[in-house]
């Protein structure tokens, strides 16, 4: 007996259209990666202090793979370590001050630094600490009191220690003394490129997606009120959607930007409010050529509420179209963002917004640190591909002609 096979869904049969598509499962892959090491953030970044932003102007534009020596030297004030989570979101702050060094020695009861201070040429320039401030935090005016091999003083949390001098040497030389390779330079002001593009990624994905979710809430609402009841209602919100969609986009977020200030929040709010008019204008069509159909009438029939048949009837049959256009907002989000960032009305420092990277750094386009710009550009320009891919993947797949058909 031969058993029956259960026929394909439509969500199957668009899943199967959009697999066969390679460039838009490889634009999938890249948003899945970015999505990634966004999340991981500051789990992954080599400099893990809330954005990225340990500074070290010495190091200011140093090539991809320059490796330094530093000495970290513990700060007086009270630090604590954060748990995962909020590592996670918002990374750890430094136990320690970093500076670059070419060479060290000791001397008694201190130890004694030739400072790295990135020109060539110069003289050396000596700096002296004592052991006890590398290794803990010092009270603030305390007293390091030497007894021949031992050292005597007070930490921040009133503790008093007396440490051996030999013991302090050998810590200072296998803990404070670190090397660090910046595996894609430095920035202007001697950041670590590497870990400000990884959180530069949670930016633009975080404006991105709250935009689109924004302009999806408003798209869908005014498309469905001015498509399902349409009438004079329908010529309002048309002629409101005619007179958004005449004005360029960058300018109508400057605009809103003004009004609401700078800032993170701010420019997802100023982005979704002038990305809605693609959405309402889909779903404007879309229901117009559905409201007259048979399980809509029947809906009516049944007594059903409007708001009941557009929420549990109407939009989930046009939710590939929706998703179409989200995609494709998505892309423009990152993108105004980014423009945003780089005009200087987005994000704002020390954000490590990949529009404000190459704000910062493009004069450097025509010397030898191009890459400055040039690495958050391609960013910008493989993610945004990216969504255009699944985009263009998403619109074959939810091809009614090509579902009835394949």
């Amino acid at each position: 007996m031969a058993l029956a096979i259960a026929p394909e869904t439509p969500w199957q049969r668009t899943k199967k259209r959009f697999l066969r598509n390679k460039l838009s499962v490889f634009g999938l892959v890249v948003i899945a990666f970015f999505v990634l090491i966004s999340f991981l953030g500051y789990l992954i970044t080599p400099d893990d202090t809330p954005m990225s932003n340990r500074m070290n102007v010495q190091l200011s534009t140093k090539h991809p793979g320059s490796t330094f020596k530093f000495l970290s030297i513990r700060k007086n004030q009270q630090i604590d370590t954060v748990n995962v989570f909020t590592k996670l979101f918002f990374g750890q702050p430094d136990f320690f001050d970093f500076v670059p060094i070419n060479s060290f020695k000791f001397n008694a009861d201190s130890i004694i630094i030739d400072e790295y201070t990135g020109i060539s040429g110069d003289e050396k320039l000596e700096k002296r600490y004592s052991l006890a401030d590398v290794v803990y935090p010092l009270q603030a005016e305390t007293k390091v009191v030497k007894d021949g091999e031992k050292i005597t003083f007070t930490t921040i949390y009133g503790q008093k220690k007396s440490e051996n001098i030999a013991d302090l040497q050998k810590k200072i030389t296998s803990e404070n003394i670190v090397n660090r390779k910046y595996w894609l330079g430095t920035d202007l002001y001697g950041r670590d490129m590497l870990s400000r593009l990884i959180l530069g990624s949670r930016i633009s994905l975080s404006v991105g997606f709250m935009s689109v979710l924004i302009s999806l809430v408003i798209g869908i609402a005014l498309g469905a009120l001015a498509g399902y009841y349409g009438g004079w209602l329908d010529q309002f919100i048309s002629w409101l959607i005619n007179v958004v969609w005449s004005l360029p986009s960058l300018l109508i977020v400057i605009a809103i930007s003004f009004a609401l200030g700078k800032g993170f929040f701010q420019v997802f709010i100023a982005i979704g409010l002038t990305t809605w008019v693609d959405v309402a204008r889909m779903v404007r069509g879309q229901i117009m050529g559905i409201r007259e159909v048979e399980y809509v009438e029947a809906g009516r029939a049944m007594g059903f509420s409007n708001a009941r048949i557009i929420i549990r009837h109407i939009l989930p049959n046009i939710s590939g179209p929706i998703l179409v256009v989200a995609s494709a907002n998505f892309a423009s989000a990152i993108l105004l963002e980014a423009g945003l960032s780089f005009l200087g009305f987005g994000v704002q420092p020390p954000f490590p917004s990949w529009g404000g990277m190459i704000k910062e750094h493009y004069g450097y386009i025509i010397i030898d640190a191009a890459y400055l710009a040039v690495l958050p550009g391609l960013a910008i320009m493989l993610i945004v591909y990216a969504f255009n891919l699944v985009s263009v993947g998403l619109t074959d797949a939810f091809n009614v002609r090509s579902q009835t058909s394949g």
